[in-house]
């Protein structure tokens, strides 16, 4: 089978309950719009006739809880002391600083309001609540994310995995905690992996020696980013993976540097998907 399936990253829980709860119903509508960002970035922007490249999208999002939802970014001042600690570390690795929780979050909240643009600062909002109830949670919601990807991945036995976001790190661990998942292709998408202190410490299986590898059964794994997107940081995961056969950076937009549209339109998965394509 030349099955694609893909992984969705952060901000996504609005899709299961647009769709009545229904975890079917999300992952439905979510593979509809993968397929139209691919297909702008495989025909160079022909209109969408319906044609379908991906055969599923797991879906977890409903497995972390909704994401807070507020106005303004100042939200992360009544995040909980595991989001908070999740935030301040994401946020020491571009603005600089190093000083105490508090005082961190404090400062942090404004850096984020005065510099970053409006699509910057509601990423921020999104990604510490789902990262820390992915990796510093009591591990329920953790393997529950993992089981989920994996009961897709097992019944559609895809040749192709993309993975976008912290996609990526529920995939790679995923893999790892099924071996018998075999997988041609992995592409992962604006990746954190990587990210010290936030996610790369608190990957299952730990790193070693400070590198981390690609699963075993995964054939050849992709990595493509934004040299602007906040959450690939560091962009280049071969600086801290082995395995990684090829990176590409790439230019989306310097406001909307993160997305799964602009990732899936840019064209850089074209030559790696084709094979697998009809």
């Amino acid at each position: 089978m030349n099955a694609i399936v893909g992984v969705h990253g952060i901000g996504k829980y609005r899709y299961y309950r647009d769709a009545g709860n229904s975890v079917a119903g999300a992952a439905a509508a979510m593979r509809d719009k993968w397929d139209r960002y691919l297909h702008r970035g495989l025909t160079g922007g022909a209109p969408h006739n319906g044609q379908r490249y991906v055969t599923e999208v797991a879906y977890y999002a409903h497995l972390l809880g909704e994401a807070k939802q507020d106005d303004e970014p100042r939200a992360v001042q009544r995040m909980s002391a595991p989001e908070q600690e999740v935030f301040v570390a994401w946020a020491r690795q571009f603005a600089g600083v190093g000083e105490g929780l508090t005082g961190a979050l404090h400062r942090l909240t404004g850096w984020l309001l005065g510099r970053l643009a409006g699509n910057a600062a509601e990423f921020a909002r999104f990604f510490a609540p789902e990262v820390a109830a992915y990796l510093t949670a009591d591990g329920e919601a953790r393997a529950a994310a993992r089981a989920a990807v994996a009961e897709v991945i097992r019944r559609n036995r895809p040749r192709v995995v993309i993975a976008h976001s912290l996609g990526s790190v529920v995939t790679y661990e995923t893999l790892w905690a099924n071996p018998d998942l075999e997988v041609e292709l992995l592409i992962t998408l604006g990746s954190p992996l990587g990210m010290r202190d936030v996610v790369f410490e608190r990957l299952l299986p730990s790193p070693v020696n400070g590198w981390g590898q690609r699963p075993r059964q995964v054939r050849r794994w992709v990595n493509i980013a934004d040299k602007d997107d906040i959450a690939a940081i560091p962009a280049s995961l071969r600086a801290c993976f082995t395995g990684v056969d090829q990176e590409f950076m790439v230019n989306l937009d310097w406001i909307d540097f993160h997305t799964v549209e602009k990732y899936l339109g840019c064209g850089a998965l074209n030559d790696h998907l084709k094979p697998y394509l009809p």
